[in-house]
């Protein structure tokens, strides 16, 4: 695997900063099944440059988490235009990662990567909860005809079946999805959007106390006001606030083992959203390592 040189790379820090890495992010901009507005293939490359702007020294934490971490990013490389061999693509890239011992963290693209990226951590451990933000359930069975759409991402990450499901934001769900959701309720939580003032988050702790945990993030889970460069944007979403508490609270409680990013489509001129994508996937990172729940750290 090659990496991106530091300055290149996410948060483009110094190259003298050669702390060996336990974060690898990966551009990965699969794009094969958007159905209303396009532009995730250009994603990761303007998560990236936009990270550069990031501040380094987190307010919260009370130091520069990534120097203590050390992160790198791969160098951009072809995807597979088939779908299911790009699924396979990604899933060999995190199978590698994490018998190397990294915590991968993918930009995407479409949320149709996830079910590729979660398979090596299914396959390692025992039980994996999935931490889900959208606006969309994503537990079509199939979307236009595609099984493996964006609109059926987190179905195919429930055909396997040591996967569990806690999901935030969700506010757009069709009655297929309210059939399987019922059929399914020992598996899956959903966290309404519509009830946010309502959520009882020591319930979220107890679900996901001391379990492995993978983090997926469409960014259509932000209120369309605060992010609408996204294919399918929805009102009545999240804000950061609430979001980063939920990250942190999965941080503190369970072991946050990978993570992607996905669905951001840019809009040119418009460099505020590509820079939220970034200050969220430092987020993820600095949080992940600093409760030192992660397995990776061991």
């Amino acid at each position: 695997m090659k990496y991106l040189s530091n300055k290149k790379g996410f948060l483009g820090v110094d190259n003298k900063s050669n702390r060996k890495e336990k974060v690898v992010v990966i551009p990965f901009g699969l794009e094969k099944t958007v159905s209303y507005g396009s532009g995730t293939n250009k994603g990761p490359a303007e998560i990236i440059k936009a990270s550069h702007q990031v501040e380094l020294f987190d307010e919260d934490l009370n130091k520069e988490p990534y120097k203590l971490i050390g992160i790198k990013t791969l160098n951009p490389f072809p995807i597979k235009k088939n779908i299911i061999d790009a699924l396979k693509q990604i899933e060999n890239i995190n199978k590698i990662l994490i018998e190397k011992k990294k915590f991968p963290l993918i930009l995407g693209g479409e949320h149709s990567l996830t079910p590729g990226a979660i398979r090596p951590f299914v396959k390692k451990f025992r039980k994996i909860c999935l931490l889900h933000f959208d606006a969309h359930a994503d537990l079509r069975n199939s979307y236009n005809g595609n099984k493996f759409s964006h609109a059926s991402a987190i179905r195919r990450c429930l055909d396997l079946p040591n996967v569990s499901l806690v999901s935030f934001g969700i506010r757009n769900i069709s009655s297929s999805e309210i059939s399987f959701l019922n059929k399914n309720k020992k598996r899956i939580n959903i966290f309404w959007a519509k009830d946010k003032l309502r959520w009882n988050l020591d319930k979220f702790k107890k679900i996901i106390r001391n379990k492995k945990v993978y983090l997926t993030f469409d960014v259509d889970g932000f209120d369309s006001s605060l992010m609408p460069a996204t294919g399918t944007p929805e009102p009545g979403g999240l804000f950061w606030d609430e979001t980063i508490r939920i990250i942190k609270i999965a941080a503190q409680f369970s072991h946050i083992v990978g993570a992607d990013i996905n669905e951001l489509a840019p809009i040119k001129g418009f460099d505020s959203y590509n820079f939220l994508a970034a200050k969220l996937a430092y987020k993820i990172i600095s949080y992940s390592f600093e409760f030192k729940k992660n397995l990776h750290r061991k």
